[in-house]
């Protein structure tokens, strides 16, 4: 077989942060590309490309681009927090610029990059309504009647915090699939298992809405660290140690910003027997 004969096939390039990883399509100027099947197929990691979440990066009349993200089960995922430090990597290195707009699902988001290389990325304000998460019933967000009673806010998806004494002891693949599921989360949730290591720093891990276990969650790493304020167990500026490596969040006047490594892995296409499986 001739490795280097197809040069036609649809182009995307994998990134990640902190080990979030993601498949990243540039849509601009051809309009969307993704569906279910597409992101399902390229999402499983044996017979696909494998990733956290897809980002498809698609043309804005009101920011400099726009971003829609897809989990690995072929459902939307309404925010990406590291996903979108990834994109904003790349749309910087392309357009020689240091600070830019995004809309999203969520609204118009707001990036930078640093002097150290690394991205930051407003994440807007937490959501703390039930309704805005949403919950199947109307009950107390910062402690939900779920044996934990962890914090319930959304960052775009909706996220419940659990504090535990030791966040590594948990059993993520036996607790996660039943918490995303409770009947109290109509549209599933991401479960976040946090424990407090030293003052103003969190030990994370992540289970995600149509993912699963993942190295590190950008938005859980919001809501976590949001969480942990109102509970009162640090200040609005926190460290937040994931899986696959260390956040930063800083919750501001004007939004929840978000800071970490970005990672470029490489650039393919996919083969026209690929396309043909998800042709509608």
């Amino acid at each position: 077989m001739d490795h280097n004969a197809n040069t036609s096939g649809l182009p995307f390039f994998k990134m990640h942060g902190a080990g979030n990883d993601f498949v990243i399509i540039d849509s601009r100027g051809r309009g969307a590309l993704c569906s279910p099947a597409l992101a399902a197929a390229l999402g499983d990691r044996h017979r696909g490309v494998g990733f956290d979440q897809l980002a498809e990066i698609l043309d804005s009349d009101t920011a400099d681009f726009h971003l829609d993200f897809w989990n690995s089960d072929g459902s939307r995922a309404g925010a990406c927090g590291n996903a979108t430090r990834c994109v904003c990597h790349y749309m910087m290195a392309q357009t020689g610029r240091d600070r830019l707009s995004l809309t999203t699902a969520r609204g118009t988001l707001y990036a930078q990059r640093g002097a150290d290389g690394q991205v930051t990325v407003n994440m807007g304000q937490p959501q703390r309504g039930w309704r805005d998460l949403p919950l199947a019933r109307e009950v107390d967000m910062m402690a939900l009647p779920l044996d934990g009673a962890p914090v319930a806010l959304g960052m775009g998806n909706p996220h419940a915090v659990f504090f535990v004494p030791d966040a590594e002891a948990v059993d993520l693949a036996l607790r996660g699939p039943a918490l995303e599921h409770d009947p109290l989360f109509p549209q599933r949730c991401n479960i976040e298992f946090a424990s407090l290591t030293a003052p103003d720093t969190l030990r994370l891990r992540v289970w995600e809405r149509g993912a699963g276990i993942t190295l590190a969650c950008g938005s859980g790493t919001c809501a976590a660290a949001v969480a942990a304020h109102l509970r009162g167990l640090t200040s609005r500026r926190v460290t937040v140690q994931a899986d696959g490596g260390v956040l930063q969040v800083d919750w501001r006047e004007d939004g929840v910003w978000l800071t970490g490594p970005v990672a470029y892995v490489f650039e393919g296409r996919l083969s026209a027997q690929m396309m043909a499986l998800v042709a509608p």
